[in-house]
């Protein structure tokens, strides 16, 4: 993969077949709207979700990388304006948000990260998807599986620069920090579902799920796991189950 930005739309067709579009129908919004993406990267959320809100819509897209911000903008829906902020997602401002989104931010913050912007959607309707959960399954199974899942949820709970994320417990505690705040909450099981259809993500998705179990336990030897699964999944051999969840908070139906 030469770059995050491919990685991000080789994934968004499953990204899109994953989330939860119940939740997003719970919604309850009138318009004008001002809806902030948090992590917006290039765009996913906002192609999903604005067709299926009313309008006219205003989004407001946050990420720390520039670049993937300009190629949002250029790929957005017709029939909505749209801004780009740059900076800290732990600490954007969300006064006069309809609505808060995020696809796929929770597992890389900490406890303190996450508590912050449970904090800063506290009040507004809000809806996280696609936060990976620590359950995977690999059909055919293979007797390292298990080695290599658990390495990578411990990998996912690494510390980095002085920072521990919370990777498949970040879910969780984004539930359980809004229920502490008295907000109602509702979340749906959104797995990623990778099989023939999707053999070149399953391919990557595989790849980088070695890799960081690799970096976690160097002592796993891994070299013909490795080849051999990669080359199933290349070839539309495995059905892969990669466990995500959505999460709707302050609008509950």
């Amino acid at each position: 993969m030469s770059s995050f930005a491919d990685w991000l739309a080789l994934r968004e067709p499953a990204d899109a077949a994953a989330r939860s579009a119940e939740l997003a129908g719970r919604l309850d919004l009138r318009p004008p709207l001002v809806i902030h993406d948090l992590g917006s990267g290039t765009g996913s959320m906002v192609r999903w979700l604005a067709p299926r809100l009313p309008g006219p819509q205003h989004w407001v897209l946050h990420d720390r990388d520039a670049a993937l911000l300009d190629r949002a903008v250029a790929t957005m829906p017709a029939g909505i304006t749209v801004e780009t902020r740059v900076g800290d997602l732990t600490e954007a401002d969300l006064s006069g948000a309809s609505l808060v989104t995020a696809s796929a931010l929770l597992d890389m913050l900490t406890a303190e990260e996450v508590d912050a912007v449970v904090a800063a959607c506290a009040g507004r309707p809000t809806l996280l998807t696609l936060s990976v959960i620590g359950q995977v399954e690999i059909s055919p199974a293979d007797p390292l599986d298990a080695a290599v899942a658990a390495a990578f949820d411990a990998h996912q709970r690494r510390p980095v620069g002085g920072r521990r994320l919370l990777g498949p417990d970040a879910a969780g505690a984004a539930a359980a920090g809004f229920r502490r705040r008295g907000i109602p909450v509702a979340t749906r099981s959104t797995p990623w579902r990778l099989g023939p259809d999707r053999a070149a993500l399953a391919a990557e998705w595989l790849a980088g799920w070695i890799a960081a179990a690799r970096e976690q336990r160097p002592d796993l030897d891994l070299g013909s796991y490795e080849v051999r699964r990669l080359a199933d999944a290349r070839a539309g051999r495995l059905e892969i189950t990669v466990g995500h969840q959505d999460l709707l908070a302050g609008q509950i139906y």
